[in-house]
């Protein structure tokens, strides 16, 4: 039997990162949560915590289906969506195989997209609910080498924006959570990533001055991101977008007021 008292949320990507850390905070709020991502070993602390493992690929429409089926079937409602799966496709833009491309758009928006399509019917029938879709600063600004990721998470801050102002109507709330720097794999991944791509070619000055920039100053642990997910869920009226995380707040400030050209430069300096 479903237990009623209790809301229910689904976190993609909880197999580590971000995505794991929101998925056991959530667990302490009190949710029902699942954890859902395609490294479902990974998830045995969610299990041990009281959660459920779910096999869930946001590339895989099957997948993603069953899933939802499965929540519905075990407890007969679906409050929080946290799509939390993604990942930074990096390399310079010329040498980034479109197939690479387009999983990265593929995981990092459509799936996203997907889950929302899926999820939105039970949320409306139930006249509240809440989707929180994990961006970045990176959604606001563009580095050189990530340029695909940056692409994603764009796209998905203006897609947020228009699932907002179509869902509201419904009691569905629709919340941007930007992170910055985060202490997690993602950031080494991204970086081997680039050099596999891009470090012997005509970026390779590029991609080894990336890579030195890795780690000058310590990020925070996913925690920060869980913290702004748990006042969200919390807030009577939520924000509409959230950010933390190392130096997210200073450079969304300076994105806001500085010209292209000066922020080009502000970026830069750091490549040099």
């Amino acid at each position: 039997m479903a237990n009623v008292s209790k809301p229910v949320a689904l976190v993609s990507g909880a197999s580590s990162g971000i995505g794991k850390d929101i998925a056991l905070r959530l667990l302490r709020e009190g949710y029902v949560v699942y954890g859902g991502a395609r490294r479902v070993g990974n998830m045995a602390d969610i299990e041990a915590a009281g959660g459920h493992a779910i096999a869930l690929d946001v590339t895989d429409d099957a997948s993603m289906t069953q899933a939802i089926d499965r929540i519905m079937h075990e407890q007969r409602r679906l409050d929080v969506l946290v799509n939390g799966a993604g990942y930074g496709q990096y390399g310079a833009l010329e040498d980034v195989p479109m197939t690479a491309a387009r999983r990265q758009m593929e995981t990092n928006l459509i799936g996203a997209a997907r889950l929302v399509q899926l999820c939105l019917p039970h949320m409306r029938a139930a006249g509240d609910g809440a989707i929180l879709n994990i961006s970045s600063i990176g959604g606001k600004f563009a580095l050189p080498l990530g340029g695909w990721y940056h692409a994603s998470k764009f796209a998905l801050e203006g897609y947020s924006d228009a699932l907002r102002n179509e869902v509201r109507q419904f009691g569905v709330e629709v919340i941007v959570i930007e992170p910055g720097g985060i202490a997690s794999e993602w950031e080494d991944i991204a970086a081997d990533e680039a050099s596999h791509l891009s470090g012997a070619g005509a970026y390779a000055a590029m991609v080894e001055k990336f890579r030195n920039m890795r780690g000058k100053r310590q990020a925070p642990p996913p925690a920060v991101v869980s913290d702004l997910v748990v006042r969200a869920l919390n807030a009577r009226r939520p924000a509409i977008r959230y950010s933390g995380g190392l130096m997210a707040r200073p450079l969304l400030f300076l994105r806001r007021h500085l010209s292209d050209r000066m922020f080009d430069r502000l970026i830069m300096s750091a490549f040099r």
